[in-house]
């Protein structure tokens, strides 16, 4: 996995770009990777349903729920699916719209200094080996990129935004998520 840093893309990922991002106030200064969850329709895996959403092209006809949901304009920088594959959606230049009202040590718009990386799950299921392979393999890159980035400063969107969020959820393993970055922590 390498960082193309002309184009802030990773070359293994597959590029779909959203148009729901825009200019960092702060031009390379990213601090944090928030990690969050999710599944469309609710706890349903393996559709494309999530890159429709993320790229405003979700047929609101295609499930009940997508009717609540269709005039978001939301998206993330990263995508990890159940298989283990990676999506990019925005280039970690600029900033994907992930966090919303969120704040991070007293920090407000987190969107303005973080990377987020969505996980395809929910708060009921376990996320795949492949997964955590993936997200492991992609935090340990951008953790080499973004310097500022330690495992203190990569949170849950729960942990930015109580009371409003709970993903990436109980069932995600922060402990063996952290331990397999093996970096340092001084932050």
């Amino acid at each position: 996995m390498r960082f193309n840093n002309k184009s802030g893309c990773i070359d293994v990922a597959s590029w779909l770009p959203s148009p729901n991002a825009d200019d960092r106030i702060l031009p390379g200064y990213v601090n944090c990777l928030i990690i969050h969850a999710i599944s469309l329709p609710p706890e349903q895996f393996g559709a494309k349903f999530v890159e429709d959403f993320f790229c405003n092209r979700l047929d609101e006809c295609a499930h009940p729920y997508f009717k609540t949901i269709s005039e978001l304009r939301v998206s993330a920088h990263f995508y990890i699916p159940r298989t283990g594959d990676l999506v990019q959606f925005v280039s970690t230049h600029c900033r994907a719209w992930h966090a919303g009202v969120s704040n991070f040590r007293e920090l407000d718009k987190v969107n303005d200094f973080s990377i987020g990386i969505e996980l395809e799950g929910c708060n009921t299921k376990g996320f795949t080996d492949k997964q955590y392979r993936t997200l492991t393999d992609l935090s340990r890159c951008l953790m080499n990129v973004y310097p500022a980035i330690t495992k203190n400063r990569i949170v849950g969107h729960c942990d930015i935004a109580p009371g409003r969020k709970t993903d990436p959820g109980p069932r995600f393993d922060w402990g063996r998520y952290k331990s397999s970055l093996q970096k340092s922590d001084s932050a």
